[in-house]
């Protein structure tokens, strides 16, 4: 071992001799010493003892411990077995070279308690060794410790990776938390200077209130003095008009004058000034009276109105009345119909158990499902099959099957190792045809796909998707890899009516870019990232408004019609009419693997709008049969100018099929270079500045 072989190599323990091999490796009997200080073994004879040293130590050298002695201590050992009692050699040995062992290590090292446990482990092996009686045992307890160890260091290293996720996530909620408090803090802060601010205005339209009051307080004073001035006036002045009147009067008018003057006179002008008084006393009265009236019953309800009130009051309650029946009759219909539900649930419920009890028991049907790909499709499956027994349906499918002569080959011809056969092709000899189903080619595809982003995330280069078919099949299947290759071609060939496996088929064959598949890939993710940003309550579902304003969001360049086409296949695909929106529904496949409706549409509005992009380069190129780059970039800055200059150095790397653009000078073929472009993922950056 190489624990036992670094003590041989850095210790050379002298021999024991025999009475130290006798008191160390099968224990000393001291026959002076009292019999609790003997340790019988369970289960030996009556002579067999273990030593117990140095238990045998009295109380008396115990007690001759120095104090100073008693708090040195060396990585674990204490001099309190250096007394005058001499020990074992074998025993001083170990101590010796386990305490120098120990001397040598570095404190300050990370892993200083894996190096003392080995130091340690190497004097437990060297006991072991020497002690060939309890070898056994000690080896045994020793390998328990180390699959203890050992497992424990697992579990640690299992816990790490948690645990630093842990902690990303609790920095995560940190940062969110400490976000909506800062939020919430300026939210708090703009509020509550909004209610100050309104406090101010309050109390300035207060004060404004109460100079107003003061103001006519002082007026209808005012007005009060300059009415009593008044009329005190008006009384002087028609007394002071009768007075002139009867001195101005002329001879002849006094014979007339004298009825009236006797009329006059005999009015006294004091008890004119007293009724006066009495008058204006009674007007103030009156005046209070009528305040007193208006401040008692201005809020008073004429008769009028309250029996008008009266009777719609008792019309209601009438109508109340009828409802609160009505309510009471429902409530009573609604319990009866929720007993009548749990009765049917119930029943249901064993009817559920019944029928899994018939399913195993019984001979299981046959999914006729699983033909709609042979017959041609689902709804050719099902207008065949229609009302046929099994027994028909069977007989139908033997029928197409040879018609359409789709028995399939039991093995295939390999094309040999030629350069000119793709590289997972290349095989020789008779290959057996696994006859894979849709579904198993769909997985694979799937399965492809998603290890050849994770190598391109790894490398940043994205490898020829015919050498990493040929990686992929030679990793997954080795030997039988050429059985899978040529059999995965024919279903696929069997299966181009499906546009995702039509697609990965034209990507084999050099027929479209790659950059295609990934452009639909990404479109379809920012899509559905913009709806899970546009969900702020989280709730899986949109409003109408809230979804056409995503896809506007989503795709800026689209025209309203697009969005309302895209909007009315939505609503169609999920059955909403003015409601929610459940976004996530509309990325899920059926049994196909097909994506519905919605995002079909997404796709050709993509295509198309990639046509028209590349129409339009040809209308701006028209009359050049070749162009060098420059004429290229002229012509995409000129029907998108916001196109940057990454994007711009792609379409043009996709153009003339070169990765440096400084070292191509040559002229390409218009046609050329727009059917490359074709096929690539090309789109629009900025609005169209051409006319359509």
């Amino acid at each position: 071992m190489l624990f036992c072989m670094s003590i041989q190599k850095d210790v050379r323990l002298p021999p024991l001799s025999t009475s130290e091999r006798t008191s160390s490796g099968k224990g000393t009997q001291w026959q002076a010493k009292p019999a609790s200080r003997l340790l019988r073994t369970k289960g030996a004879d009556a002579s067999g003892y273990l030593s117990t040293w140095p238990a045998h130590i009295t109380s008396q050298v115990a007690r001759q411990k120095t104090p100073s002695s008693g708090a040195n201590e060396h990585h674990g050992f204490s001099d309190e077995f250096g007394g005058p009692v001499s020990k074992p050699r074998f025993l001083e040995q170990l101590e010796c070279f386990l305490r120098r062992e120990l001397t040598s290590l570095d404190m300050l090292s990370p892993k200083l308690q894996e190096r003392k446990l080995q130091a340690y482990r190497e004097v437990f092996d060297y006991f072991i060794e020497n002690f060939k009686t309890y070898k056994p045992l000690l080896s045994a307890i020793k390998n328990e410790y180390d699959i203890t160890l050992a497992y424990l260091q697992e579990q640690i290293r299992e816990l790490e990776p948690l645990r630093a996720q842990l902690v990303l996530l609790s920095e995560q909620c940190e940062k969110k938390v400490l976000g909506l408090r800062e939020q919430e803090r300026t939210e708090i802060r703009a509020l509550k200077e909004e209610r100050q601010h309104l406090q101010q205005v309050t109390e300035s339209m207060r004060e404004q209130q109460r100079a107003l009051q003061t103001q006519v307080y002082h007026l209808e004073k005012e007005l009060a003095a300059q009415y009593l001035q008044y009329r005190e006036e008006c009384d002087a002045r028609k007394l002071l008009i009768a007075n002139i009147s009867s001195m101005s009067c002329s001879p002849e008018e006094k014979p007339n004058m004298e009825h009236d003057c006797d009329k006059e006179q005999s009015e006294d002008p004091v008890k004119v000034k007293l009724a006066l008084k009495v008058c204006r006393e009674g007007l103030s009265k009156a005046q209070v009276e009528l305040n007193r009236l208006h401040a008692e019953y201005g809020d008073v309800v004429p008769r009028r109105d309250w029996e008008n009130l009266d009777s719609m009051n008792r019309e209601n309650l009438l109508k109340l009345e009828t409802l609160q029946t009505d309510f009471d009759q429902m409530k009573a219909e609604y319990d009866t119909l929720l007993d009548v539900h749990r009765q049917v649930s119930l029943q249901r419920d064993s009817l559920q158990n019944d029928l899994e009890v018939f399913r195993e028991t019984s001979t299981p049907r046959p999914c006729w499902e699983q033909c709609a790909d042979v017959l041609g499709g689902r709804e050719r499956c099902s207008e065949i099959f229609e009302g046929q027994p099994s027994k028909k349906r069977l007989e139908i499918l033997l029928e197409e099957q040879n018609s359409m002569g789709l028995d399939q080959k039991e093995f295939f011809t390999g094309l040999g190792a030629s350069n000119d056969v793709p590289i997972y092709l290349r095989y020789e000899g008779q290959l057996k045809n696994l006859r894979l189903k849709k579904a198993d080619v769909l997985r694979i595809i799937k399965d492809i796909w998603r290890e050849k982003a994770c190598e391109a995330e790894k490398t940043d280069d994205s490898s020829d998707l015919k050498e990493f078919l040929h990686q992929y099949l030679q990793r997954q299947h080795g030997e039988q890899a050429g059985q899978w290759a040529y059999s995965l071609l024919d279903s696929i060939k069997c299966n181009l009516k499906d546009d995702f496996i039509c697609l990965f088929y034209d990507i084999l064959t050099d027929k479209v870019d790659e950059s295609l598949y990934h452009g639909q890939t990404d479109l379809l993710s920012h899509l559905l990232k913009v709806l899970i940003q546009s969900d702020s309550a989280e709730s899986g579902s949109l409003t109408a408004s809230e979804f056409r304003e995503a896809l506007r969001m989503a795709f800026p360049l689209k025209k309203d019609q697009d969005l309302e086409e895209l909007v009315v296949a939505a609503q169609s695909e999920l059955e909403a009419s003015g409601g929610g929106f459940a976004y996530q529904r509309l990325y899920s496949e059926d049994a196909d693997g097909k994506h519905g409706e919605f995002l079909g549409l997404v796709k050709r509005q993509a295509m198309a709008e990639r046509d028209h992009y590349i129409n339009q380069l040809r209308t701006q190129l028209e009359g050049k049969g070749e162009v060098d780059l420059e004429d290229l970039r002229s012509a995409f800055t000129t029907i998108d100018p916001t196109l940057d200059s990454a994007s711009l150095d792609w379409n043009l790397r996709k153009a003339f099929q070169t990765k440096d653009l400084h070292l191509h000078a040559t002229l390409l073929d218009t046609e050329i270079a727009l059917q490359r472009l074709s096929v690539a993922n090309v789109s629009r950056a900025g609005p169209m500045t051409l006319p359509e």
